[in-house]
This record gives C-alpha cells, sequence and structure tokens, in this order.
C-alpha cells in the first residue's frame, strides 16, 4: 500500500470513529476496511467483539487540534463520493455489492474518482454471480491498474464477514423461508467458517476458548486449524447456520440466544419436531426447505442446489442436493413459508 493511500485510510479512520452517524450508516465498511488494513489482528477482533471501547471525544479532540481545512474537505469528497456509487449501485440493482464497489474506490481508484464518468465506470465492473477474480481483472482492465485480487479478497473477507447482508430479505419483521434463503446465500458469499455448537457470530479468541472447553473433540481437536482460518470471521454449524437467521434480530444486528420463538435444538431434534416433511425422492420445489440425514441438516435454495454448514474443514458451502446423500426434508416448524412473489421470481 503506497504511503498517500495508507495516509488516506487513517483520515478516514479517524472520522469514521469520530462521527457516529457516519459510523452507523455510509462508513462503516471503511472502518473494518481500515482496521483490516492497519491495525493487528487481535485489535481487529477485540474491536468488532465488543471487547474494546472507543473514547470518541478523544478523537473527536484529535480531529480538532490535527485535521487542517484541506483535511476536512478530503473526508468530504470521500463521503459525497460514497454516496453517488452507493445511490449508483442500487440503480442498477447491484445494492448487495456497494461495500465492495466502496472499497475498491479507497483501496485503489482515489486517483481516478474525480475523473468525468468515475462512478458509471467503476459500477460497469459489477455483474451478478461473478468472482472476486473476475471483478478484479474488470477493474484493472477498465482503469488499467494492478490491483492484488488476493489484497482484495483479505479486506473483503473481513468486511463481509462482519456485515451481514440483508438487502434481500422480504420481510424483516417475520420470519420466514425466502429470508432464510438469503441469509444462508449472504453467509456462503462471506466465506462464513464452521465451528461446532456456534451460530453466526464472529468468532472471538473468548468464543472460541468456550467451545473447546465445552467440545474437546469436536472443536479441540481442530483448533490449530480453526484459529489459522476462522478467529474473527463468523462461524456456524449446520443446525447453527439456521439458529442464527431465527434468532437474528435486523434492527439491531444481533443474534440472540434462543430468541424470536425458535428453541436451541439439534438438527435431529429440528427434522423430527416438523410436521411437514417426506423423504428426499419427495423433494418440494420450496426454497428454504430444510434437507436433513442423520445429524445434519442443510437449507434448499431452489434449483437442485443447498447451502450448507458442512464441516470444519469446509465451512458454508453451496452444494448440488443430488451429489450429498440427503434422506429426508423438512418444513423448518418456527418459521413461516410462503411463496415466491413473481418479481422474486424473475429477479
Amino acid at each position: 500500500m503506497g504511503a498517500a493511500v495508507g495516509a488516506a485510510l487513517k483520515k478516514v479512520l479517524v472520522a469514521i470513529l469520530t462521527e457516529p452517524k457516519v459510523l452507523k450508516n455510509i462508513l462503516f465498511s471503511l472502518l473494518v476496511l481500515v482496521v483490516a488494513v492497519i491495525l493487528p489482528t487481535a485489535f481487529v477482533v477485540s474491536i468488532f467483539s465488543g471487547d474494546f471501547e472507543i473514547d470518541t471525544q478523544s478523537l473527536r479532540q484529535y480531529v480538532e487540534d490535527n485535521l487542517s481545512a484541506s483535511d476536512i474537505h478530503f473526508l468530504s469528497t470521500v463521503e459525497n463520493i460514497m454516496e453517488r456509487i452507493e445511490e449508483a449501485m442500487i440503480e442498477a440493482e447491484m445494492g448487495s455489492q456497494t461495500k465492495a464497489a466502496q472499497v475498491l474506490y479507497i483501496m485503489a481508484l482515489d486517483d481516478y474518482a474525480n475523473q468525468p464518468g468515475f462512478v458509471s465506470r467503476l459500477v460497469s465492473c459489477f455483474l451478478p454471480e461473478q468472482t472476486d477474480a473476475q471483478l478484479i481483472a474488470r477493474v484493472n482492465s477498465e482503469f488499467g491498474t494492478n490491483i492484488s485480487v488476493q489484497d482484495y479478497t483479505n479486506v473483503m473477507k473481513n468486511i463481509r464477514s462482519e456485515v451481514i447482508n440483508v438487502s434481500g430479505f422480504t420481510n424483516p419483521a417475520n420470519k420466514n423461508n425466502l429470508d432464510l434463503v438469503e441469509w444462508a446465500k449472504a453467509a456462503y458469499e462471506a466465506g462464513w467458517g464452521y465451528v461446532m455448537g456456534t451460530y453466526g457470530k464472529v468468532l472471538t479468541e473468548e468464543l472460541l476458548d468456550a467451545k473447546i472447553t465445552q467440545l474437546p473433540d469436536a472443536v479441540g481437536s481442530y483448533e490449530e486449524y480453526i484459529r489459522a482460518n476462522y478467529l474473527g470471521l463468523r462461524t456456524a454449524d449446520c443446525v447453527g447456520l439456521i439458529k442464527g437467521y431465527c434468532w437474528y434480530d435486523v434492527e439491531t444486528g444481533e443474534i440472540s440466544y434462543a430468541s424470536n420463538g425458535h428453541p436451541d435444538i439439534s438438527a435431529d431434534q429440528l427434522y423430527g419436531r416438523a410436521t411437514e416433511k417426506g423423504p428426499i425422492s419427495t423433494l418440494p420445489e420450496i426454497p428454504g426447505i430444510i434437507l436433513h440425514k442423520d445429524g445434519h441438516v442443510g437449507i434448499y435454495i431452489g434449483d437442485g442446489y443447498a447451502i450448507e454448514a458442512m464441516g470444519t474443514k469446509y465451512g458454508v458451502v453451496k452444494t448440488r442436493v443430488a451429489n450429498r446423500n440427503w434422506s429426508g426434508w423438512c418444513k423448518n416448524p418456527y418459521i413461516t413459508y410462503v411463496e415466491e412473489t413473481e418479481e422474486q421470481e424473475l429477479t
């Protein structure tokens, strides 16, 4: 990273941490980006786990004492461009990728931001269902940059794991099958890991230690792998992926244990308590159906595919139903099953 970019990121960090309104809204993704790039991993984890309290008054004083008028103008310009990117991504029906576009701007494209058509050129690089490598190839081609796919993926890994994308939810106030699918897709796209006994929270040192104590074989025997791959990211086990959605509060962004009328039950208990179920040969084409085999569940997302928290060495993955030896299906008895609207089917 160049010195100029690093300096800019630090300025943005100060602005984000100083202004709660900004922190909550447009520049939240930048907070994740900056601390992921500049600060030690342990410090990053402590911030996002809630163990670290930010002294906003001291940071505000720092801004007053150290930022010049040109610095403040720079931050205002950054915020304006971020807003324009957000508006353009939504207009292009790529709203779920807004943070990715904003990260690319801050990470490598600041020098191009004043060029005519910058925002539309950036938005044109985004296509549905593209990989990070495909996106970066398009950006490098469009702007003549040399962005590393690995650098971009490393930054986005932190952002995707911290921020749960609920932009596709149809009815956040009512737990339902369509939003369960959107939840599963968000977890898959963010690259959530797998740790037995977890249900979507960020994996902190404290949480990992607790799970090792609780499940020494299922978690403790994989400690080295988990620490190397999942610490600081969101994790879930198979039924935890489902429970995490049911326990998630869209307003607060918190996952509260055994809330919203969904009990803490195992994969087999979920299947056992279902009143609507059948053998896998009779699987209905209903997104959000729960797939089951002994000790394991997944989420049917339609068109013959499922998303499941497969295991420690796999994380949350997308699989073909026909390839996974599922024995049965059921409707989760603790959520509402609704049909897709015509508009949703076309998107």
